[in-house]
């Protein structure tokens, strides 16, 4: 039944359904990412063309991430994507990252909600696909599927409690290949599910894909992959050897835990500039601010160093300080809200979108962990961030952000910006390559088995090197 929520009295647990229509944003999601396509020999395609009176044969490349699902429609014949639709993972109701998806289902039931509502979710999106294609669901005949162990345990029904209890190992770091009817998927029952290999309990298999596709094993010079997200997933190394750790950044960098922050929307200030007087802000769907998304986050913390609103602590400075080096405008940004510093972004004074020092701290932990997991592969393998040859920013974080923001607040090595290359959704582009090509899945079973994984937890300076990691 409908009611309103402000009238509503919360007796015990409920569901709170909240309509499509009745939703004022929509997150942007990438969906794009590095051209492969002339690396693929399309032979998946030659087992379903033997088929008598076979009708046009697609596939479906799906990137299952924890905040967000993309599938591309795959021509399997040449190879073309005919069609890309993404989607919020509706398992974010259940919990924003994987450990809390993992505390959620603890017993049958709870897990049985996920994997079902995840299964629907790619159901919903190929039936999408289709209908743009003007196709059958029946003409799909494969998909393949690449996310995190997690995400990628879920899907396919397999345990995961032990992924949330020291030593988290994974159950099974194989690909897999299911018949579409034993997950539920509504596709051509003739056809096949294929999952890439995981590489450890925490490095998944968006990893491995994303290995694949910036063909990081034929890398002469040093390469760091950084993929950021709540989990944020670092690949080093060249073709000679290849390490990947994880580390939990937290869901700061997409908004969480933020005052006015939020995923990438209509609305949201996604980049932070100093102008001559003041600062200008791009915000996305050229409407009026009401929040602020990771990319803009980054951008505003590293304009206000570049001002001494805060130090390299993170603390803020006493405005009275600043007065005479300050321009008026800049000034009039200060205030404080609940007993805390904060720096206004935007709006009207009583109804603002500011940055507290809560939120400062916020961004120095996830900031803090991703630099601290690249300083410790770095100490791994015996680097400075002079031997840091090429850095490739991956996801749809990874994107967005700005070279010389993400330098100045110190969360990527110290390299000159040019060094800095965005790769887009690679992790799509590697399912797509999965998808199509059997030399590929043999790649792909290569690279997963070569990256060797490092525990940053475990290693004997963590505590150390994060601390350090959070000074901007």
């Amino acid at each position: 039944r409908e009611v309103l929520a402000c009238q509503y009295r919360i007796e015990s647990d409920l569901v709170v359904t909240i309509p499509a229509g009745s939703r004022f944003f929509e997150q942007r999601i990438l969906t794009e990412g590095i051209d492969t396509g002339s690396r693929i020999q399309c032979d998946i395609y030659e087992k379903y063309a033997r088929t008598d009176s076979a009708p046009p044969i697609f596939g479906l490349a799906v990137d299952l991430g924890t905040t967000t699902v993309v599938a591309r429609l795959i021509d399997m014949a040449g190879g073309q994507c005919r069609a890309t639709e993404a989607a919020l993972n509706p398992q974010t109701r259940f919990g924003d990252d994987v450990i809390s998806r993992i505390a959620y289902a603890q017993s049958d039931k709870e897990f049985t909600e996920l994997h079902e509502t995840i299964i629907d979710c790619i159901n919903d999106l190929a039936a999408k696909l289709c209908k743009k294609a003007a196709v059958g669901t029946n003409h799909i005949f494969e998909i393949c599927v690449a996310g995190n162990t997690t995400m990628n345990h879920i899907f396919l029904g397999l345990p995961i409690t032990q992924l949330g209890q020291a030593p988290y190992q994974a159950y099974s770091l194989d690909a897999r290949d299911v018949p579409p009817g034993e997950l539920g998927l509504k596709i051509n029952p003739a056809g096949n599910i294929h999952t890439v290999e995981n590489i450890a309990g925490f490095v998944g298999a968006d990893t491995t894909a994303v290995a694949l596709a910036t063909d990081i094993e034929s890398a002469e010079e040093m390469t760091l992959i950084v993929d950021i997200g709540t989990n944020g997933e670092i690949v080093f190394g060249t073709k000679d050897k290849l390490y990947a750790a994880s580390c939990a950044a937290g869901p700061a960098l997409e908004g969480a835990r933020i005052t006015c922050g939020s995923r990438a929307c209509d609305g949201a200030i996604e980049a932070v500039v100093i102008n001559e007087d003041d600062i200008d802000l791009d915000v996305i769907g050229n409407v009026p601010p009401h929040s602020i998304c990771g990319s803009g986050l980054i951008d505003a913390v590293a304009v206000m160093l570049e001002l001494g609103v805060i130090d390299r602590t993170g603390r803020f400075a006493e405005p009275k300080t600043l007065g005479d080096k300050l321009p008026p405008a800049i000034l009039a940004r200060f205030f404080e809200q609940d007993d805390q510093p904060a720096f206004r972004l935007a709006g009207a004074a009583d109804n603002p979108v500011l940055l507290s020092q809560k939120d400062i701290r916020q961004m120095q932990l996830a900031k803090g962990a991703i630099r601290a997991g690249i300083k410790l592969l770095q100490q791994k393998i015996g680097l400075e961030d002079s031997d840091v040859k090429r850095i490739l920013l991956a996801g749809a974080f990874g994107n967005y952000i700005r070279r010389q923001s993400a330098l100045r607040i110190g969360l990527l090595p110290a390299v000159d910006a040019e060094r800095i290359r965005f790769v887009g959704n690679a992790a799509a582009a590697g399912a797509q390559m999965i998808l199509l090509s059997q030399q590929c899945r043999d790649q792909a079973r290569e690279l997963a088995r070569k990256i060797e994984y490092v525990e940053i937890a475990h290693e004997s300076d963590f505590q150390m090197v994060f601390a350090d990691s959070m000074l901007f």
